[in-house]
């Protein structure tokens, strides 16, 4: 039978490991990630001194480490892009196990680095997320469990990954840590759309989202205290919200000038969570929608080779990574302008953070490696073979 590939070279197994995946490999994401990772770099050296100054470091301590992990992560991100899907899903489910055992020992070996939310582990030298590293994980094993449902006498796959997000869900808000809770849970009705959910369950889940929304803004502070400052008309200036905003308001459309911003200074997390509002100050408008611009090219490029593949575990496992990541950026950058109350979420390679560039280069990775381009069967020979 005819083969179909979703590219203009077939791959051939006979061929080394490098020269197929150079052909394979979409090189457009792959540029993308590196430009992000130059321009986080850049935004570095400018946003990162100055708390380095405070905390009594050398002056490019924080470049040097987001460098070092930047680097980890990039060279990860080539690794994991050469496996097939096979080992994508055996690395996922390993790296989930980790994770979640990690994540369900944070309430008595985890810290909070006096920040009101148990999210991380101290390991002396660094610091570990493990939300970070679970998401690609959770990502894959869901695909794997609804890509099972749709096979002939499969297992209840769509149930299982439910189960497995309520679960999640439910451990990260304790932390309470709302946004990677709600990224965790968007993802999941990502993945559970494209697998052929019916909009009346999608929109019961969503009328469940709100009135669990509701409870924890009754029931917690933390909570209550960022919807409150996002509600609120007016903007104290001295919070990181208002510093932010003013910033992005200085900046105009082609910024203050490279070194002469002012909210480096203000903002405790301007290298990590409010990173976009360096760049908004000092570069202005141009480099923010450089920026933007390449998230928009990893995610509608990614989905858009997803569209011609027809296995479904990798067509769901693929959606997931690309939305995931595209909404993190979303999240981080809509905190920035006031559109979203504060998720305490870094800009996926831009931010420094070695949990998030490590992390986000095993998801870039494995979404590499799914969307590389492949031979595909005949659609023929595929409805025979589930026949």
């Amino acid at each position: 039978m005819t083969e179909m590939v979703h590219g203009l070279v077939l791959s051939r197994s006979g061929d080394p490991v490098l020269p197929r995946w150079w052909r394979t490999i979409d090189k457009w994401t792959m540029s993308c990630i590196l430009a992000l990772f130059a321009i986080g770099m850049l935004l570095g050296l400018a946003a990162s001194p100055p708390l380095a100054s405070r905390n009594g470091l050398p002056p490019f301590h924080y470049v040097q480490r987001q460098a070092l992990f930047g680097g980890v992560a990039l060279v990860v991100m080539m690794l994991v892009s050469m496996l097939d899907p096979r080992n994508v899903r055996r690395l996922a489910v390993i790296g989930f196990g980790f994770s979640f055992v990690a994540l369900a020992l944070l309430p008595i070996l985890g810290t909070d680095f006096g920040k009101g939310a148990v999210r991380w582990y101290s390991l002396g030298f660094a610091s570990f997320q493990p939300s970070e590293f679970l998401k690609p994980g959770f990502v894959v094993l869901c695909a794997w469990f609804m890509a099972a449902a749709q096979d002939p006498n499969g297992p209840p796959g769509r149930l299982w990954s439910f189960g497995l997000a309520v679960l999640i869900v439910a451990m990260l808000a304790l932390q309470p840590d709302f946004g990677q809770a709600a990224l965790v849970l968007f993802s999941w009705g990502v993945m559970y759309f494209v697998a052929g959910a019916p909009m009346t369950l999608l929109l019961g889940l969503a009328g469940a989202v709100i009135f669990t929304g509701t409870i924890a803004y009754e029931s917690s502070e933390h909570f209550a205290r960022r919807i409150d400052g996002f509600l609120s008309e007016e903007i104290d200036p001295r919070t990181q919200l208002g510093y932010a905003t003013n910033a992005i308001r200085e900046g105009g459309f082609f910024g203050v000038g490279v070194g002469e911003g002012e909210v480096k200074w203000s903002l405790p997390d301007a290298h990590t969570d409010f990173i976009i509002a360096v760049a908004a100050e000092e570069y202005g408008l141009v480099l923010v929608m450089v920026i933007i611009a390449l998230y928009g090219i990893v995610v509608v490029g990614s989905l858009a080779r997803l569209m011609k593949e027809r296995d479904p575990f990798i067509r769901l496992a693929g959606t997931g990574l690309a939305c995931s990541f595209g909404v993190q950026a979303m999240i981080n950058m809509g905190v920035a302008v006031r559109l979203l109350p504060a998720k305490g979420m870094t800009l996926p390679f831009v931010s420094y953070g070695g949990s998030s560039l490590i992390a986000g280069g095993i998801a870039v990775g494995m979404l590499l490696a799914l969307t590389r381009t492949r031979p595909q069967g005949a659609m023929g020979d595929i409805l025979r073979a589930r026949g």
